[in-house]
């Protein structure tokens, strides 16, 4: 009798196992499957976010072209103040101013200015002459006004500013006294000299 209650025993649980193994199978297959759709599908959100972030760098990349235009403002604005400059002298040349120097500041660090404009008069109303021939010329020119204008009075140093350009009109002995182009030494000078 044991050897027939072993049997069925034995029996009952292997056919338990037999069909936990099926179940285990069955759920294992499942989840696999579910598994490889929920994976596609991020592939997809993937590229998707793949093409929003080349879109997004493209984005970005565009101001680089606009720093890139941004020279030929400059140029611009440098060619302006040529212009200015070339007016002012003019302007001196206008009522014979001599010894005409020009600085170009732009390289110094703590400038006040892009240029100064020095030149010089044998008197009192020389100078103011040609204080007032460099104003008329340049507004007929350029169109500009100067921002500042200092010793019409005495008129031994006359200043014109422009604010990017600067002229200094000097009688000779002051002009030899202050000597400007010592001071502003490291700028690039430019000397006009007419008999």
């Amino acid at each position: 009798m044991a050897k027939k209650k072993a049997s069925p025993v034995k029996k009952t649980a292997s056919k338990k196992i037999a069909t936990k193994k099926v179940v285990e199978t069955k759920k294992a297959t499942a989840p696999k499957k579910v598994a490889v759709t929920k994976k596609a599908a991020p592939k997809k959100v993937a590229a998707k976010k793949v093409a929003v972030k080349k879109a997004v760098i493209a984005k970005k990349a565009a101001p680089k072209k606009v720093v890139k235009t941004a020279p030929s403002i400059n140029k611009v604005e440098k060619s302006a103040i040529e212009k200015l400059v070339d007016a002012a002298v003019e302007g001196i040349l206008e009522v014979k101013g001599r010894n005409i120097s020009i600085l170009d500041l732009r390289k110094i660090h703590n400038r006040v200015c892009d240029y100064y404009i020095i030149c010089q008069a044998d008197s009192n109303t020389q100078v103011n002459a040609i204080a007032g021939s460099v104003e008329e010329i340049v507004k007929k020119r350029v169109g500009d006004r100067p921002y500042h204008t200092e010793g019409f009075q005495n008129a031994e140093w006359v200043l014109v500013d422009y604010v990017t350009v600067v002229v200094h009109i000097f009688q000779t002995q002051i002009r030899s006294f202050y000597n400007l182009e010592a001071l502003w030494a490291d700028a690039e000078i430019t000397k006009l000299a007419f008999d």
